[in-house]
């Protein structure tokens, strides 16, 4: 028997205003067509008034905890993966703490931004695995417009909001079993002017807002993905041939496909929900992730990789058996 983190179950929460490209093209000089052929996209979901990150993870965490029919309380870790927290201090985490009842419990937030929610599942995993906690709340989570110039037409038409969230618990099975597999990590500072917010605390003090230079970007995701998939593989001796199905990062669909064809994939194989929630960051992976879950793709037994790439930049992907 072996020491694994257990997924038990998934949940997400998006907001109540979708905005099509349509809508988009009223605001700034762009259309649909340019907008689904360079991206892939055609709807996001855009947060109101009285929505903000933590009120959108808390109703993933919610979701995740009655999909794996196990109360808040018993909850003794949450991880909150975002880059836009409701306050610069405490953690957006805490606030899902008390909304759940699981006050008292390792509760903070991670800021890796795209890959926000891998980093967050490494860390969540490395302390189930140790015994430093037992159950625990992994969440992915933004209000992306809340930092979009919306007279860049560059950048705005690529982001939403929403939120993803997993429950994961340790426990003890055979070699064969569930769990996660292998998480492998990186970060790179060099690029940070390639995709960065031009502002925060320390600097502006203000929020700031989103900058980016795809095609740099572009170039830099395909190699990246394609090398930590590979090197997550790698970890326990198998190939993509193995891989029942990914869910990566919803940024670009032309990402999503060179990523593919890089790793001889077949398309049917990727999870593929850029088109209707756009890039939600470190919400992207987990819903995906609970998307196909819960229209039956994804099931018992499966083998699954997580992966995603952000500013910083930083990269990951995760391993896991359902």
């Amino acid at each position: 028997m072996i020491r694994r983190s257990v997924l038990i179950g998934t949940g997400s929460a998006l907001p109540s205003r979708a905005v099509s490209n349509a809508e988009m093209a009223r605001l700034v000089d762009t259309s649909d067509d340019w907008i689904v052929e360079r991206t892939g996209i055609r709807n996001r979901h855009i947060a109101g008034e009285g929505e903000t990150t933590a009120t959108l993870a808390t109703a993933a965490a919610r979701a995740a905890l009655a999909a794996a029919g196990v109360p808040g309380e018993s909850i003794d870790l949450i991880i909150l993966a975002t880059c836009t927290p409701d306050q610069t201090f405490p953690a957006s985490a805490t606030i899902v703490q008390d909304a759940i009842g699981a006050n008292g419990c390792i509760a903070f937030d991670v800021a890796a931004v795209c890959s926000g929610f891998l980093y967050a599942v490494g860390v969540a995993d490395s302390m189930l695995r140790t015994g430093m906690a037992s159950r625990a709340l992994v969440i992915g989570a933004e209000t992306m417009s809340r930092i979009l110039d919306w007279e860049d037409r560059t950048t705005c038409v690529l982001f939403g909001d929403g939120a993803g969230a997993v429950v994961l618990e340790a426990r003890d099975v055979a070699e064969d079993g569930p769990g996660l597999l292998a998480t492998k990590l990186h970060a790179d500072g060099a690029h940070n002017q390639l995709l960065y917010v031009d502002g925060g605390p320390s600097t502006t003090g203000t929020a700031g807002k989103i900058r980016m230079k795809g095609r740099e970007v572009f170039r830099h995701a395909v190699v990246n993905l394609a090398d930590v998939l590979t090197e997550a593989l790698a970890e326990v001796g198998l190939t993509s041939a193995d891989v029942d199905w990914v869910v990566p990062h919803q940024a670009n669909q032309r990402i999503l496909d060179a990523t593919a064809r890089k790793l001889g994939l077949a398309p049917e194989k990727v999870v593929v929900t850029v088109d209707q929630h756009a890039n939600t960051s470190a919400a992207s992976v987990p819903l995906a992730l609970d998307t196909a879950v819960r229209d039956g793709r994804i099931k018992p037994g499966d083998l699954v990789i997580l992966e995603a790439m952000g500013g910083g930049f930083t990269w990951g992907a995760s391993l896991l058996r359902v």
